[in-house]
């Protein structure tokens, strides 16, 4: 089977804002926020090969230490991605994916070195690759590490998902069975018989 990839980009702007995490009354631990950069836009949709997609609600989220400035969380860029088969007579399987981060001069935005490459594992309830028939579809999260870097102001031009999917035939066949009734295996023999009677005769004649 050959494995097709399909590409998604998003052009993306982000915007940060601060939301607090109040500690609890009489609690001397430091206070802990999260930093939201807002994607803009925030969701996209798109067509490659036999399978769309719409990735919706992205955001990327760091959390850091009130006062000290500390991050205790590194960035990661989060969203809901919806996946359909729009195949009339193909199957396919999701494999997975990897997500990009490419710069004003169309380069990949690398992680810190103490950071994995960000990945959409895609799985099935039972743990399997999902299949999707035709018309079928799937939602899976996106929650991915994103470069401290691209934080930066006019950094990031754009986020990249490489989808990886096999596809296979999808035909709708039928097996016949034949039913011969009693009835008409007993026609047949009856209609046999003098058949063979006839030959008998025709053979004492000519004797």
């Amino acid at each position: 089977m050959l494995m097709r990839t399909g590409v998604m980009a998003v052009s993306a702007a982000l915007a940060a804002m601060v939301l607090g995490c109040s500690p609890q009354p009489g609690a001397t631990l430091a206070v802990v926020k999260d930093k939201i950069y807002s994607v803009t836009p925030d969701r996209m949709k798109v067509k490659a090969g036999i399978v769309s997609g719409e990735l919706t609600e992205m955001k990327v989220t760091e959390r850091i230490e009130e006062g000290s400035g500390r991050v205790t969380s590194p960035a990661k860029l989060s969203g809901k991605l919806v996946l359909k088969n729009v195949s009339a007579d193909q199957s396919l399987r999701l494999i997975g994916g990897k997500v990009l981060y490419i710069d004003l001069q169309g380069k990949p935005i690398k992680l810190e070195e103490n950071r994995t490459e960000p990945m959409l594992r895609i799985a099935s309830s039972y743990g399997s690759q999902e299949r999707l028939d035709p018309g079928q579809d799937s939602t899976q999260t996106l929650d991915a590490d994103f470069p401290a870097a691209a934080l930066g102001a006019k950094r990031l031009k754009e986020i990249r998902l490489e989808l990886s999917y096999i596809p296979s035939s999808f035909r709708e066949e039928a097996l016949n069975f034949k039913y011969r009734s009693a009835a008409e295996r007993s026609s047949r023999r009856l209609t046999s018989r003098p058949a063979r009677a006839s030959a008998r005769s025709r053979r004492s004649r000519c004797c």
